[in-house]
Formats: C-alpha cells, structure tokens, sequence
C-alpha cells in the first residue's frame, strides 16, 4: 500500500512539474521563427548561391582558373569581324562569344575567390540559400544567354573565318614565293656574258707560234 501511495505521488508530482514548464513559457514571447513563411536575416557577407550577369561576362576564364574545386567552367569562341558581341555595363567592348558558362553549385566549397579576380563583377555570391533539387544534374547552372543552335553557328561562322584566314595566307605565301622566282628568273636573263678577251688573245698567240 505504502509503495502504491508513492508511485501516485510520483506521477503526480512529475505531472506538475511538467505543466508548471508548460505554463512558464506559454506567456513567454516566441523564440523560434515561423520558417518558411519567415527567414532570417542574413549577414551582409553571407555567402551562398553564386550569380552570373552573363550580359557583363567577357569570357576571360580568371573566375574558373581561382575556383579551388573545379565548380566553373567556361567556353568561348571568338568573334570575328562584324560580329556585335555587345558591350559590358562600364562600357567595355567584348572580344568573345561566351558559349558555355555553367556552375556546379553542389562542388561549390562557397570560399568565394572566384568573385575576388573578375575585372567586371559580374559573379558574385546572393543571399539565396534555398536550391536543394531531386536530381544532381539540376544543381548544374548554366548562366550563358545563347542558345544551342546559336552556339554551333558561332562555332562554325569562326571555323569558316579560320579556314578563309589560313587560304588567304597560304595564297600570299604562294605569290610571294612566285614573285621571287620570277624576279630571280629575270635578273638571270638580264645578267650580261662575261668577256673573253683572254681566251682570244691566248689564241691568237698559239696561231702565231705555230706558224
């Protein structure tokens, strides 16, 4: 009987502690947020997703050559005259198509030292931290604004301007080559003979002696 007594009390006593916790915090104001719906302000230095504007991207590399895990990369092809690559927001003129610009942000290590040596900064680290995706292959971001039929014409429009490049070239080289050979040619047929007074004279004199 004397233990039963005690375990009743027991239980009570423990209900009570609980609820005086329970009571303790329920006029106290709440402490956590109400996430989603509200987020938490971040530090002005956060770092989280990376963010190109392709539009003041000049394709110079310097960004993916920093990256310590290889999370860039970049391919660009040339333009060739009469091309209009555009302009960067400072005024720069571009020199490269940039064909290919993605960002593997599920690599990224978020050190930042890609955003450090861009001469236009145009990547930069956002306050978006929300990006989790189902597949690996959607964590790969591609940021440039050309399309895939528009990449392969570039491509081709520089392989043409190469090839019409290196047969101009070759054509001068061959032209070049047949104008000295002409000039050599023309100088031979224009050098005069040399005399022979000496051979003459010497035949004179064996005439003479053998008459």
């Amino acid at each position: 009987m004397k233990k039963y007594l005690k375990n009743t009390w027991m239980a009570l006593y423990t209900i009570f502690v609980g609820m005086k916790v329970t009571l303790k915090h329920l006029f106290v104001p709440a402490v956590t947020i109400q996430y989603p719906d509200v987020k938490p302000p971040l530090p002005d230095r956060a770092r989280n997703r990376l963010f190109v504007n392709i539009d003041d991207c000049i394709g110079c590399d310097q960004c993916a050559r920093a990256c310590p895990v290889d999370c860039i990369e970049i391919e660009t092809v040339k333009a060739v005259p009469g091309d209009d690559v555009g302009m960067t927001s400072n005024g720069k003129k571009k020199a490269l198509w940039v064909t290919k610009f993605d960002i593997d942000i599920s690599k990224c290590c978020f050190c930042q030292l890609c955003v450090y040596p861009c001469p236009t900064e145009c990547i930069y680290m956002t306050d978006v931290y929300e990006y989790s995706e189902y597949k690996r292959d959607d964590l790969i971001y591609h940021f440039s604004a050309l399309s895939p039929e528009e990449v392969t014409e570039k491509k081709e429009k520089f392989d043409v301007f190469m090839a019409q490049k290196e047969a101009a070239k070759l054509a001068a080289a061959k032209a070049k080559a047949e104008a000295a050979a002409k000039a050599a040619e023309k100088k031979k047929e224009e050098k005069p003979a040399e005399p022979k007074k000496k051979e003459d004279s010497n035949d004179s004199k064996e005439n003479k002696t053998e008459q």
